[in-house]
């Protein structure tokens, strides 16, 4: 009679036991994974800073174009198609004014940045399903260009 009971405490420990157990693994692999594409869009922004500064073009490409498809190709799939390609912006700034311009002037300064891109928990906190939103960023002076040779085309 008394192994009967032990064997349903047991049971019932147990189920007691994994509930906060995979509430507890579930939090670190959600937080994990937002820290991992946070990193990933850091990298994948500095990458494309560094290409801009460059003024390389992608075959058939505008340097705008170009820029957003080398942080595509290093944001590991995240930002893939039209709609991650939205999320990417390229932005001029005056060196001296940090005014915004529509022009890719050497000495100028080019921010790419990874804008709303929102992230759903995979365990709803408190039964409210909240988005993160997760945003990166890259800011540095574009080159010196040869005497007489002009940027490319946004």
């Amino acid at each position: 009679m008394r192994r009967r009971r032990q064997r349903g405490n047991t049971i019932l420990e147990t189920a007691l036991i994994f509930l906060p157990l995979f509430a507890v693994i579930f939090a670190i692999l959600d937080y994990g994974l937002v820290i991992f594409i946070k990193s990933t869009f850091q990298h994948a922004v500095r990458e494309g800073a560094r290409y801009a500064v460059t003024y390389q073009l992608k075959a058939g490409m505008g340097h705008d174009s170009s820029i957003k498809t080398v942080v595509q190709q290093n944001a590991l799939g995240f930002l893939n198609g039209v709609s991650g390609a939205d999320k990417i912006k390229v932005r001029y700034y005056q060196p001296d004014t940090f005014v915004e311009t529509t022009y890719n002037w050497p000495g100028n300064l080019v921010e790419i940045s990874v804008e709303n891109y929102t992230w759903k928990w995979i365990v709803p906190v408190w039964r409210q399903q909240t988005n993160m939103t997760l945003v990166a960023r890259a800011l540095d002076r574009m080159e010196g260009l040869p005497a007489g040779t002009l940027p490319p085309a946004r």
